[in-house]
């Protein structure tokens, strides 16, 4: 476990204390002492003998933070009066808005934008039903699709509980790349079910992004919502993942000077996310992947009921590579964990190649913590913002969505995902690039247009 103090976990708590000259002082230090860092420190109100003061501090979590109020609580002349957990406070009423694009100030504007001229608009497309993508929203709206059954970390737990991560897409869609993105959280969990909403609904949007539906249910409603819909149909967990996956690995082959058509590389978990890396680092020349599950190396050999792993043991693994993912690891240049916490120690990344490269992305807690991977590894990346190297979906799936929507691209190709890798790569500069740093920050203003670009122009 990685147990540091999080905005994740930020509180502010109001306190009540006595008004003397080190009071803000005292109660700053009070909150550092129990490991938590001071954000912030305002007085809301004051008064001769007393003054509240608002303190705001990043925790490790909930049981952090009571114990800081209840520290604070049992100093003299100190009371704390409420705490407030911040993340909750900025989720209330939802992350999300709706805001017309045009002005509604008369009865002008109202004959154009509603009765009676809209209906000249309606039977043009009616006519052309392709002008829908240049008179309506679908030409730059998105559904963010999800069944609740496979969110974040935190397994299956139902649509609604999935929301306030499908509005949070839905905010990275507007705020990177001006794509209006919207959450569409299904009460079902039947494949055919979710085919047919989908399909129905599709008429709204320009593209739909499939998000947190378990393995391998999240593969068929995929392959068939492609095969039946005229927009382009992308799984964020498999090829947002895939993406980055490989933008983080161009560069640090570039870093350590190697090729990813001779680096040997295992990658632990092959649900989702490890069938879709595996199919684009193969599209990008790589040969030499060992898919690694819970009990071991996938290889030749064995039988496997799940089609998708049987496909990565018809389709990698050339040399045969068996037993466990310690003994898989041995010699590789690259691991790329999408599996779960600490399957790794130090000794296990020691018995790796030299100048080898690290990519733990489970989270919140990555395969290794990178603290333990850096004794060896020469280039090391989490999915955690807390570290250096950040693999984060959000470098991808924004500028992707844009340049689809602005080729007004009716599907999505293997080329059009390495474009949008090699794009985010070379986004770090040959100047830039460091063991410390393979991937742009996720606030790099340069990302989504490069991809975008890269993306609508592969589509053209």
């Amino acid at each position: 476990m990685l147990n540091s103090p999080s905005p994740g976990y930020s509180i502010t708590l109001r306190v009540e204390v006595a008004a003397t000259s080190g009071s803000t002082t005292d109660l700053a230090s009070a909150v550092a002492e129990t490991g938590a860092p001071v954000t912030a420190l305002d007085i809301v109100e004051s008064s001769h003998g007393m003054i509240v003061v608002d303190v705001s501090c990043n925790t490790v979590d909930d049981d952090h933070a009571r114990r800081i109020a209840e520290a604070l609580d049992a100093r003299p002349d100190t009371h704390v009066r409420k705490v407030s957990d911040r993340t909750f406070l900025l989720h209330l009423g939802g992350k999300l808005s709706v805001e017309p694009k045009v002005p509604l100030k008369n009865r002008d504007d109202l004959s154009r934008a509603y009765t009676p001229g809209v209906a000249r608009v309606c039977l043009a497309i009616a006519a052309n039903p392709e002008d829908a993508r240049r008179l309506t929203i679908k030409r730059n709206t998105v559904a963010v699709v999800t069944d609740g059954t496979a969110v974040l970390g935190l397994g299956d737990i139902g649509p609604a509980a999935a929301l306030p991560v499908m509005e949070g897409k839905a905010a990275l869609f507007k705020q990177f790349a001006g794509v209006d993105a919207w959450p569409v959280c299904l009460d079902t969990t039947d494949t055919e079910e979710i085919i047919s909403i989908v399909k129905a609904l599709a008429p709204v949007y320009g593209g739909i992004n499939l998000e947190d539906i378990a393995a391998p249910r999240c593969f068929e409603i995929e392959r068939r919502l492609r095969a039946e819909l005229d927009i382009p149909v992308f799984h964020d967990d498999q090829h947002g993942t895939a993406i980055v996956v490989l933008a983080a690995l161009i560069n640090s082959l570039r870093v350590v000077q190697k090729k990813i058509t001779e680096v040997k590389i295992v990658i632990s978990g092959v649900g989702a996310a490890g069938h879709a890396i595996i199919q684009l680092l193969q599209a990008q020349g790589a040969s030499h992947i060992v898919g690694c599950s819970r009990t071991g190396a996938i290889h030749r050999g064995e039988t496997y009921a799940d089609e998708h792993r049987q496909w990565i043991a018809e389709n990698t693994n050339p040399e045969g590579v068996s037993g466990s993912l310690h003994d898989a690891l041995v010699d590789a240049d690259v691991f790329i964990g999408v599996s779960g916490p600490n399957i790794l120690g130090a000794e296990h990344v020691a018995t790796m190649a030299d100048r080898a490269i690290v990519l733990a992305l489970a989270n919140p807690d990555p395969e290794i913590p990178p603290t333990e991977a850096a004794k060896h590894a020469a280039v090391v990346a989490t999915g955690r913002s807390d570290f250096p190297n950040q693999i984060n979906n959000v470098l991808a799936f924004p500028g992707l969505f844009r340049g689809l929507l602005d080729a007004a691209a009716h599907e999505i190709t293997t080329p059009m995902l390495v474009a949008a890798a090699e794009a985010i790569a070379d986004c770090v500069s040959a100047d830039e690039l460091n063991p410390s740093y393979i991937v742009p920050s996720v606030f790099d203003s340069r990302v989504a247009p490069a991809v975008a670009a890269a993306v609508s122009s592969t589509a053209g």
